[in-house]
């Protein structure tokens, strides 16, 4: 293996782990919000008790999150030093605004959570994890949006054998940006929505504090099946938006070879790249590519021969990774809505083959979101930045393959004890249960109040 591959594998693994943390931490931090508010308008303690049990939860993800967060930025530095010498200037800006704006007021209304139970009135403190909660997706917002510039590039000149900035407002505002936020967004929440459902369901069929799990799988059933419909519709509109800027990581995905109108989806399609043809290509469904790409029956969409092979993506991963996304996302909308039919039934906690189901379901999201990821940074290649810089000229041209050797196998360690970490304190609490004393934290709202 070259410096090129190794530094694509090293920041490939540092950053596929690192969004283990990130989209669990966007659900549960709603989630969190969402049940302390139920407390302070209602009077009732199981939801505090409730905010109290997923927050912990969620104060876990988010501290080991922010470490490989950190981490994982070096790299650019250390292996893409090409990379940000060139774009730099426009890539660096929403990652400064990030660190900046968003991870400060989030650790600030973070810690007035933590340390503020018996200091500030109830409607303050659930007003502090709201505000944590927002600038949580305040910070994935810039994050995405900086790698949507890196997928559809705008507002910039190419001056001085470098790209500089000319539009921040057209960085901002760039479509694939905010399409790629919403659809994460969502993808987040329906993370923590399988995260809450499966650990209660784990407690349901043990019969451990069946109000309190009970309550809190219907609630993260609710919030599941609307977060998994939102990233649907949200995933149909990114995807227009990929046919437009990146047909050739479309063409990827769908497998399509020739150009030509009113391209029909294939059920059972499997691709043969060396051949440049499909394999197999069984049960056409008439129109559906060019309506899923530009909502028109007989619109056009390129074909990969279109492209010189140097230019085309790894078709492969590309198209198997998006069919096992869309999979699991079909999946999701289907175990959220029986959830949510049977929270409100009454026979949730009866139905145990179910209860199982929801355990095992908790990696699930997880996977469907690397899925994802797969198909956004391998579907773009051999582009670090589409259509302006390739990839295997943004690497650091003064590291040799040994210091490469020598990252890679440190950040693997590093994380690899920090996933140890993370699972282990998430089992060892969410087995726990809720804590059933809360007199130190209500008796002062109550003496406010």
């Amino acid at each position: 293996m070259d410096v090129l591959t190794l530094s694509r594998l090293q920041f490939a693994v540092t950053s596929m782990f690192h969004f283990i943390f990130v989209p669990l931490t966007l659900g549960l931090s709603i989630l969190t919000a969402y049940m302390e508010t139920r407390y302070v308008i209602t009077d009732d303690e199981t939801y505090l008790k409730m905010a109290k049990f997923w927050g912990k939860l969620f104060l876990i993800n988010f501290a080991l999150g922010v470490v490989t967060g950190i981490t994982m930025e070096f790299q650019f530095g250390m292996n893409w030093a090409e990379y940000s010498k060139y774009v730099g200037d426009i890539f660096g800006a929403p990652l400064a605004i990030e660190a900046t704006v968003a991870f400060f007021l989030e650790s600030v209304f973070i810690g007035v959570w933590i340390f503020g139970w018996n200091k500030v009135s109830k409607k303050v403190h659930a007003l502090s994890i709201w505000l944590a909660a927002i600038a949580t997706n305040l910070s994935a917002l810039w994050i995405l949006l900086a790698n949507g510039w890196m997928q559809h590039p705008v507002g910039y000149v190419l001056r001085n054998g470098r790209a500089e900035m000319v539009d921040f407002l057209a960085v901002a505002t760039n479509p694939y940006g905010l399409l790629k936020f919403g659809h994460q967004l969502a993808s987040g929440y329906v993370v923590g929505a399988f995260f809450v459902m499966g650990v209660s369901a784990w407690h349901l069929l043990r019969n451990n504090r069946p109000d309190f799990f009970k309550r809190s799988l219907r609630m993260g059933a609710l919030f599941g099946l609307a977060s998994v419909i939102l990233s649907a519709v949200l995933g149909d509109f990114h995807a227009v938006e990929v046919a437009k800027t990146q047909p050739t990581k479309f063409a990827a995905m769908e497998s399509i070879w020739e150009t030509k109108k009113g391209v029909g989806m294939n059920l059972l399609l499997i691709p043969d790249p060396i051949k440049e043809c499909n394999a197999v290509e069984q049960f056409c469904v008439p129109n559906a590519v060019s309506l899923l790409a530009f909502h028109t029956p007989d619109a056009e969409i390129k074909g990969l021969k279109d492209f010189p092979r140097e230019l085309r993506p790894p078709v492969q991963p590309t198209f198997w990774s998006f069919r096992l996304m869309v999979g699991l996302g079909t999946f999701f909308i289907l175990a959220s809505l029986l959830a949510v039919f049977l929270s409100y039934k009454g026979t949730i906690q009866s139905n145990r083959l179910f209860l199982n189901i929801l355990v095992l379901a908790i990696p699930l999201p997880y996977l469907a979101i690397q899925f994802g990821w797969i198909v956004a940074e391998v579907g773009r290649q051999p582009w670090i930045v589409y259509g302006l810089m390739k990839t295997s000229d943004a690497v650091s041209k003064s590291v040799d393959l040994t210091q490469v050797i020598f990252s890679l196998v440190g950040f693997t360690l590093l994380y690899g004890t920090l996933g140890v970490i993370d699972i282990y304190l998430l089992a060892k609490y969410a087995r726990k249960g809720p804590d059933d004393d809360l007199s130190a934290i209500i008796k002062p709202a109550r003496q406010e109040a």
